[in-house]
C-alpha cells in the first residue's frame, strides 16, 4: 500500500514541476497574410497593402483622429510585444505604435513614436520621441502638462525617422518597458496608469498618421 501511494506521488510530481517552469510562449505573426484573408479589424482607418512594400507588411492610411488595427485572436497580460515600425519625418505628422490591454476602441494603453522628433535639432523635441498614454484619460497633453518628462522620452541612439524601427514593449506587473532597435537599454520606463492588466493588441497611428507595420511577435509571460 505504502509503495502504491509513493508511486502515484511519483506520478503526479513531474505534472507539478513543468506547470511551475512552463516555459514562455510565442508567437509570430505575419500582418500582410492577416490582412488579405481580411481577419485584421480595423477602427478610424483603413489598409492599402498597395503601399506596404512587402507581403509581410500592411500601411494603415492617415485620417483624423487615432486609429487602431486589432489583432485577431490575441489577448496579452504580461509579456514582450515585438514589431517593426515605419513613420516618416513630417513634423506633427507621424505618430505610430503598439497598443495593448485594449478592452475596446477608446479603452487601451499605448506605446508609440514619433519619428520626426528622433534627431531633431532642438533637445526638447527629441524628448518627445517615444510616448506612453493610458486611454482615455491619459493622453500625451495631459501627460505632458500634469507629468512632464515621465511618460515620453528621447531615443539614445537616434534611429533614422524614415526607416524601419524595431520597437519592443516588455509588460510585467505594472511595469512596462520599451526598447528600440537594438538596444538593451530601456528608452522609456512607466508604471501603468490604470487596473487594466489583460487585453488585445492593436497597430495604432495617432492623429493624422499613416504608418507602415511588419515582423509583429507576441510572447506571453511563463505561468508563475
Amino acid at each position: 500500500m505504502q509503495f502504491r501511494r509513493f508511486m502515484k506521488r511519483a506520478a503526479i510530481l513531474p505534472a507539478a514541476v513543468l506547470l511551475l517552469v512552463m516555459p514562455a510562449s510565442a508567437a509570430d505573426y505575419n500582418l500582410g497574410a492577416l490582412a488579405q484573408a481580411e481577419k485584421i479589424e480595423l477602427f478610424n482607418r483603413a489598409l492599402d497593402l498597395t503601399k506596404a512594400g512587402s507581403p509581410e507588411a500592411v500601411f494603415l492610411t492617415a485620417a483624423a483622429n487615432d486609429g487602431l488595427a486589432w489583432i485577431p485572436g490575441v489577448v496579452l497580460s504580461e509579456g514582450t510585444i515585438e514589431l517593426e515600425i515605419k513613420g516618416k519625418d513630417q513634423q506633427g505628422q507621424s505618430f505610430v505604435g503598439i497598443a495593448f490591454h485594449g478592452q475596446n476602441n477608446k479603452d487601451f494603453d499605448a506605446v508609440y513614436l514619433r519619428p520626426f522628433n528622433f534627431r531633431a535639432a532642438a533637445p526638447e523635441r527629441r524628448s518627445h520621441s517615444i510616448q506612453y498614454v493610458s486611454m482615455p484619460e491619459h493622453d500625451w497633453s495631459n501627460l505632458r502638462n500634469n507629468h512632464p518628462g515621465m511618460y515620453e522620452a528621447a531615443i539614445t541612439p537616434a534611429p533614422d525617422p524614415n526607416s524601419w524601427v524595431k520597437l519592443k514593449v516588455v509588460l510585467s506587473g505594472q511595469e512596462v518597458t520599451a526598447c528600440v532597435n537594438e538596444s538593451n537599454t530601456p528608452a522609456l520606463t512607466v508604471k501603468l496608469l490604470n487596473t487594466r492588466l489583460k487585453g488585445r493588441i492593436a497597430l495604432w497611428v495617432g492623429n493624422g498618421s499613416d504608418g507602415w507595420f511588419r515582423n509583429l511577435k507576441v510572447t506571453a509571460a511563463a505561468a508563475r
